[in-house]
């Protein structure tokens, strides 16, 4: 029980080798075991000893795992984390889980017959802003809420040659920021009652979608979920209303760019946010409030209760039930936005299984 859980990592692209390698190599308990890359000189750059493989296949016959985490591009998560499970291993796949919600119902059955832990990497869950905001709502400062805006906007006007904004199946803006927007609503607030979408390509030259605007319907409250890529002037990260007052936050978490400037997981100011969000409290004709101090953010949580889920049978840090909705609403709002009008979550009866994607086996991300 006291040796390590061995990691393999599967992709070495930007999550890969940004996010997830230096969350792992900072939880005691796991060990980074090995990487599937189709460019092992990359890999090797930053991890001299580490092993290298060009595919699952070759790496689950020659190594002994614990555990697999796919950081690959969306389409080819169904059909890793299904040779993953199938191989004894348990999985972490980055966010989206799937590219359909037939396909993570299928992963969560073949995972729970087989025993195996299945989760998956909605970090977000862990920003400092976002702790605070959960908190804020935990104390009941605002009274009833009626509104929550969550906003991700970006300024990058030049379409970049890389797999997320190219065309095809679990591309663009929705199914790269829309996961972690859906993830965080219904971790507050819990299921909506309806939604509504619109998405669209903006920029020139873009072959899928960069802008989404999306509306999640509860019996009073109303979410909307907000992202462009044509966001030049800075808009607030959260904005909630509640008859007893608002909060509203700009800037984004720290804890990704720490990461891509090289910091480590874990230092004294680790998650830490300085700019704070501004808490309105209002009595009668009164207004009072001022700043309002954020949590300190941690996106090691994920990896350490993951760790703890194994080894103390302790709870999966996400649920597959809740992936499974958010995958089930990612979809739904494909469907809104194609016929242009609201879809009610009373219609999630699609019980069809899961398209297979073939792909060839040494195309896992790099």
């Amino acid at each position: 029980m006291n040796s390590k859980l061995k990691v393999a990592l599967i992709g070495y692209g930007y999550a890969g080798k940004t996010i997830h390698a230096p969350l792992i190599l900072s939880i005691p308990g796991l060990a980074l075991a090995a990487v599937v890359s189709g460019d092992a000189a990359k890999v090797r750059t930053d991890f001299p000893g580490l092993q290298v493989s060009p595919s699952l296949d070759e790496l689950l016959s020659t190594t002994a795992l614990d555990i697999i985490v796919i950081a690959t591009p969306n389409h080819t998560h169904f059909e890793l984390a299904r040779r993953a499970l199938l191989a004894g291993k348990h999985v972490v796949v980055d966010k989206p889980f799937t590219v359909t919600a037939a396909q993570s119902r299928e992963l969560k059955k073949l995972a729970e017959r087989n025993n195996l832990l299945l989760s998956v990497f909605h970090n977000r869950r862990w920003d400092a802003d976002f702790l605070t905001l959960r908190e804020l709502i935990k104390s009941e400062q605002l009274g009833e809420l009626t509104s929550f805006e969550s906003n991700f906007d970006r300024y990058r006007p030049d379409v970049r040659a890389r797999w997320r904004e190219q065309a095809g199946e679990g591309s663009g803006l929705w199914f790269d920021l829309g996961p972690h927007l859906l993830d965080q609503t219904l971790h507050l607030f819990g299921r909506p009652i309806a939604i509504q979408a619109e998405f669209a390509v903006q920029r020139e030259k873009a072959q899928t979608v960069d802008y989404f605007h999306v509306l999640l319907r509860y019996p009073r409250l109303r979410v909307i979920l907000h992202a462009s890529l044509l966001q030049a002037d800075e808009t607030p990260r959260y904005v909630l209303k509640g008859e007893l007052g608002s909060y509203s936050k700009f800037g984004s978490d720290t804890q990704e760019e720490a990461l891509k400037r090289g910091e480590r997981p874990g230092g004294a100011a680790w998650g830490y946010d300085p700019r704070e969000g501004v808490l309105l409290n209002a009595q009668g004709s009164l207004v009072s409030g001022g700043r309002y101090m954020n949590l300190y953010g941690d996106y090691r949580q994920f990896y350490a209760k993951f760790r703890d889920a194994i080894r103390l049978h302790s709870a999966n840090p996400v649920s597959l039930d809740d992936a499974i909705l958010s995958m089930a609403l990612l979809e739904l709002a494909l469907q809104s936005a194609e016929c242009g009008s609201e879809m009610q979550l009373g219609l999630l009866t699609d019980t069809r299984p899961a398209t297979y994607l073939p792909f060839p086996p040494q195309t896992a991300g790099n």
